[in-house]
């Protein structure tokens, strides 16, 4: 199984970190208000960016180094220089 580790800019201009092991459906989700708490009230949100993984533990541990140990002005360079982001 594929798991993949995402950042979505929502309406008000913040970033939201996550990872799912169904990229879509996890969007979907966040987009009907069935996601996160922060996204609920900040819709629509759209991806960004995504990084895939052979495990759940690289996934979770990927996404805890963004939520934890990157600024914002990272994040976004992090978008922007890397080619599997989303646009």
């Amino acid at each position: 199984m594929e798991y993949f580790v995402y950042i979505l800019e929502c309406i008000d201009g913040s970033l939201y970190t996550g990872y799912t092991n169904n990229l879509e459906r996890r969007l979907k989700a966040h987009n009907d208000g069935k996601g996160a708490r922060y996204t609920k009230a900040r819709l629509p949100v759209r991806l960004l960016y995504s990084e895939a993984y052979d495990s759940k533990k690289e996934a979770m541990s990927r996404e805890w180094h963004i939520k934890h140990d990157m600024t914002r002005e990272e994040k976004l360079k992090l978008i922007k220089n890397n080619t599997l982001s989303v646009t």
